[in-house]
């Protein structure tokens, strides 16, 4: 994982680059909507209002739980028994982009939606609360940490949510048994290289071009850099939005030209 000092740099370097908030001189139509109907969306959501309460729970929760880490591991957090609020301070992703993701859901709609890395349930949240018509898959490996997830769920009365807990090497293939393709999917399971390209190329035989598939901390560590490049190389993804933190990949034919944004957020 690169320094607090290293991100920073990086981050000053994207920003410069980047493309404005506004979308000027953003001269793909679906990427300007993107910016003007999505990102930009001020609206304050019910569910915004639903959702935070749980994560400020968190937050101030004392007690601890035991965690089985099969990821790149927390730099924060060494031993298997966790405090809660230290958990979620790590781990949960920031609810403005957890937000976003909740508008990339209302927008597009998607039906069936994966998510590889639950922690304690927030984006999950948002995911489902976005379109309550879709059904979304959530793997999680630590198994307290699922169950945890799996009581906001209840909290929230979120009823489209299966929650699998276990190794993504085997939960993952359980879930494409059980659906074969994906409309959306959050990746935020594995910050290695290997794995995470491993995870791409199985899940384009689960893709449409339609899917829309939207990576975490693509920038957190040089393995993960070289990931996120290796994947907008590709040769299915026809569009892909940096937004430092995430990633986002489009796979739709209709774009005949490959185009790279990276645009400020």
């Amino acid at each position: 994982m690169y320094s607090p000092f290293q991100l920073a740099v990086k981050y000053l370097k994207y920003y410069t680059r980047a493309s404005n908030s506004k979308g000027h001189g953003v001269h793909s139509p679906f990427v300007f909507d993107f910016i003007k109907l999505i990102k930009n969306d001020r609206e304050n959501y019910p569910a915004y209002k639903a959702i935070e309460p749980l994560r400020a729970k968190l937050l101030a929760d004392e007690n601890f739980i035991l965690v089985e880490d099969f990821g790149a591991g927390s730099t924060v957090l060494k031993t298997n028994k966790r405090q809660v609020s230290r958990m979620a301070a790590s781990s949960l992703k920031p609810k403005k982009f957890a937000q976003l993701l909740f508008r990339m859901v209302k927008y597009y709609q998607p039906a069936s939606i994966l998510e590889l890395g639950t922690s304690f349930g927030i984006t999950t949240a948002y995911l489902a609360t976005a379109n309550p018509a879709a059904k979304v898959h959530t793997l999680e490996g630590a198994i307290d940490v699922a169950r945890r997830a799996n009581e906001n769920f209840i909290a929230l009365g979120l009823t489209n949510i299966r929650i699998w807990s276990g190794r993504f090497l085997t939960t993952l293939p359980q879930v494409l048994s059980v659906q074969d393709k994906f409309d959306f999917v959050f990746v935020d399971g594995n910050h290695r290289k290997i794995p995470t390209l491993e995870y791409f190329q199985l899940l384009l035989q689960h893709s449409h071009d339609q899917t829309i598939i939207v990576f975490d901390d693509i920038h957190w560590s040089e393995e993960m850099e070289e990931a996120w490049a290796a994947i907008i190389a590709h040769e299915a993804v026809t569009l892909s939005i940096d937004l430092f933190f995430i990633g986002i990949v489009f796979l739709r034919k209709e774009f005949k030209v490959k185009q790279q944004f990276s645009i400020r957020f």
